[in-house]
């Protein structure tokens, strides 16, 4: 049954304290310097579409001469001991935690996301500076025999150049530090451009990378509204060698073709569809926590946000029950509100998606458990939403909807249930809730997915391999694997 929108109680936070000690202009160099022209452009509050600040909007001038400053670094940065290098890693990682509730705050400021969340996307952010710290001292290298005898084969592995970062709104602060922490522990220097909508937990992780001793020049970050030929413009740039991406599969399909005319190497993570396998035999409250978490964590606006529900017949109405229940129970505001367990969407457009989404899969038979309807007033809410008997063709079932709709369908069989899940283009998470390991296993590896979780409703660790198959994306960030997209092996044959 549809509920009534609920009232979102307004609420003032004191933007202008918590915005005070971030930076807005570009970080060129090691300084902060105003963009081509002094434009700028504004930042809004997505609870209340105010304005919180006005950030420079760089040019493709500003791009170019963050390369500059990459490329006047980049030597000194690949020639510095590892140790010194995870020294300043490490120093980065403390200074996190030592701000961390206002970088918390500030994430939840311009995203919007319930504090919470953001409390725990610090952490997590923070997390991948102490793993690269270690995992950057780590010699790499092979020695060995050629089989014909003819020479000895050495191999080392060397930074791979001058890296442009390109990070979405969803997670300011963790993808962010999820590709500058390897660049950094592998020798390469860098360009950082997040995205328009959330530049202030870029700027102020820059400032935290100067404060712990990071070099001038080193990393560098350019705020725009011109993304397009701006990257475009740094891809064509002789001296870029690394682009790393973190948004949808159609930018992402552009950025890799604006990459090949200069053969550059690129790591793509990309959209998802996760699907969420439920069998009869799982731990019904077990799976309806990790339901909530798989599809609410960050209001819904994850990649690895669980997209589509798979339940099994015996086991699906008492299901799709306690979901709605706990769907139901959620307190919606403000991020900064401290009752807040879901905040606002990124913006109106947003709303209008996840909506249109929702009315096509009425229109074919789906059924409203709870939730519903954009919520009315100031702000880009909308409510925690439950569909029932969602049918496999509707487009909820075929787009990401990154937003609090959870759409359910039965199912009757194993072998339906991943047929199910491999029905997309898209392959980056799966879940699997059952109480029979084996099967759970096996079902794990048929599923066309690059990381898969069993009887858990987050995956994501900075020492695991994060990534996708198919149109998810190529290559992977975090765990040893993400060190390695900012090397290249060079062989050396010799003998003595």
């Amino acid at each position: 049954m549809t509920q009534p929108a609920r009232d979102i109680e307004p609420f003032r936070a004191d933007a202008g304290a918590i915005i005070a000690g971030a930076p807005v202009e570009l970080l060129v160099g090691g300084k902060w310097i105003s963009a081509t022209g002094g434009n700028r452009f504004d930042v809004a509050d997505p609870s209340n579409g105010r304005t919180i600040a006005s950030v420079a909007d760089g040019a493709v001038t500003d791009g170019i001469r963050a390369i500059d400053a990459a490329e006047a670094s980049a030597t000194m940065w690949r020639q510095t001991p590892s140790r010194r290098r995870s020294d300043i890693l490490m120093r980065c990682h403390q200074l996190m935690l030592d701000h961390a509730e206002w970088l918390a705050q500030l994430i939840s400021l311009e995203n919007g996301k319930a504090l919470p969340d953001a409390r725990g996307e610090v952490i997590y952010a923070a997390e991948f500076f102490r793993w690269y710290a270690e995992e950057g001292v780590r010699t790499l290298g092979d020695i060995g025999h050629a089989p014909g005898g003819a020479n000895r084969i050495l191999v080392q592995y060397q930074p791979i150049g001058i890296a442009v970062l390109v990070t979405p709104w969803n997670f300011p602060a963790a993808m962010a530090t999820r590709k500058i922490a390897p660049a950094l522990a592998a020798g390469c220097t860098c360009v950082l451009k997040p995205a328009a909508e959330t530049p202030l937990t870029a700027l102020a992780i820059g400032a935290i990378l100067m404060e712990a001793g990071l070099p001038e020049g080193v990393v560098n970050i350019v705020t725009t509204t011109v993304a397009g030929p701006v990257v475009s413009a740094m891809l064509h740039d002789s001296r870029v060698r690394k682009l790393s991406f973190t948004g949808s599969t159609a930018v992402g399909r552009i950025l890799l073709r604006e990459a090949a005319n200069r053969v550059i190497s690129c790591s793509m993570e990309l959209g998802g569809n996760a699907p969420f396998i439920v069998f009869d035999d799982a731990d019904l409250e077990d799976a309806v926590a990790g339901a909530m978490v798989a599809k609410m964590r960050n209001g819904g606006e994850a990649c690895t946000a669980a997209n589509r529900f798979y339940v099994q017949r015996g086991i699906y109405d008492a299901f799709v029950r306690r979901l709605t229940e706990e769907m139901s129970s959620l307190s919606v505001g403000p991020g900064l509100q401290a009752t807040t367990q879901l905040g606002p969407l990124i913006t109106a457009t947003a709303v209008e998606k996840v909506d249109r989404l929702l009315k096509d899969a009425v229109a074919r038979g789906a059924r409203i458990e709870t939730g519903g309807a954009p919520v009315s007033g100031e702000g880009f809410f909308y409510p925690p939403t439950v569909l029932a008997d969602v049918a496999p063709h509707s487009d909820i079932a075929k787009e990401e909807i990154f937003g609090p709709v959870a759409a359910v369908s039965p199912f009757d069989t194993e072998d339906e249930a991943v047929r199910l899940a491999n029905d997309t283009e898209y392959g980056l998470i799966s879940y699997v809730y059952s109480g029979d390991l084996r099967r759970a296993l096996s079902v794990a590896e048929r599923i066309e997915s690059g990381m898969v979780g069993i009887n858990r409703g987050v995956v994501s660790d900075p020492a695991a391999p994060f990534g996708g198959m198919k149109q998810s994306g190529l290559g992977r960030e975090g765990g040893h694997h993400g060190l390695l997209e900012y090397l290249q092996p060079k062989y050396i044959a010799t003998n003595w």
